[in-house]
């Protein structure tokens, strides 16, 4: 008989950033509950203690890495003093929408500097350590649907995500001789503390329903299925895609 998929990810270790709440906190969670050893890493030091000692009281394996990642040496110092890593969720993520026309150099800078700078860094951080230790790891880098579509009042981040998109593809070639594989994970509007703002605008709120198929908007747990496999040998044939969890959004 053909083998089920192997999803477990025991003996793994995992470092996630923007682990402290919403998306990679759920993350987190599940991984821990697959098997592996987590490092959930944040800037907010009580978020991600109080996030891994949940988890060590449940019986898994979690730990607190406070860290900024726009802070690219402190960043890499960290990474280095971590065991090995077979798995890294490079979640962390801002974005403050608004009209293209009234984009300042304030918001770009902050934006670019977490969700490229940022990101671009602490991939090139985990990444070294895992070809040092020998390859055969996953990275996801945490997108969005608007990686791949334009949007009103998103041109700032549809900048940012459409980067990292390119990024994915650039390094997964680069670093597949490693059996490093590279993804993205491309959510609609989920919704997080986070977003639950946004929808607390009807109009936006409609904007959104108008554009999901599926007639809802999404969880963290929506998320957290594709996470997993990618994390895992069920997706050992996956690298350098896109993985679009957008209840139809791009559909069309």
């Amino acid at each position: 008989m053909t083998p089920m998929p192997n999803f477990s990810l025991e003996g793994k270790s995992a470092l996630i950033t923007g682990a402290g709440r919403g998306i990679g906190r759920a993350i987190a969670d599940v991984y821990a509950q697959a098997g592996a050893h987590v490092f959930l890493c944040a800037r907010t030091r009580t978020e991600v203690e109080a996030a891994a000692a949940e988890l060590t009281a449940a019986g898994y394996k979690a730990e607190a890495r406070a860290c900024d990642v726009t802070d690219v040496a402190a960043f890499r110092a960290m990474v280095e003093q971590l065991p090995r890593l077979d798995v890294f969720v490079n979640n962390a993520g801002v974005n403050r929408p608004k009209p293209q026309l009234e984009v300042t150099e304030e918001d770009f800078d902050a934006v670019v500097d977490l969700n490229l700078r940022g990101a671009f860094f602490a991939l090139q951080s985990v990444t070294r350590k895992m070809v040092a230790e020998g390859g055969k790891a996953s990275v996801i880098n945490m997108s969005s649907q608007m990686g791949h579509i334009g949007c009103e009042n998103r041109s700032l981040y549809c900048a940012t995500k459409w980067a990292l998109e390119g990024l994915t593809k650039s390094v997964a070639v680069e670093l597949a001789p490693h059996n490093i594989r590279v993804n993205t994970i491309c959510p609609t509007f989920i919704e997080t503390a986070l977003t639950k703002p946004y929808f607390e605008n009807p109009e936006f709120l409609d904007f959104c329903m108008s554009k999901i198929k599926v007639g809802r908007l999404g969880q963290v747990d929506d998320i957290t299925g594709a996470a997993l496999y990618l994390a895992s040998e069920a997706s050992a044939l996956m690298t350098g895609s896109a993985m679009m969890l957008d209840a139809g959004w791009t559909a069309d």
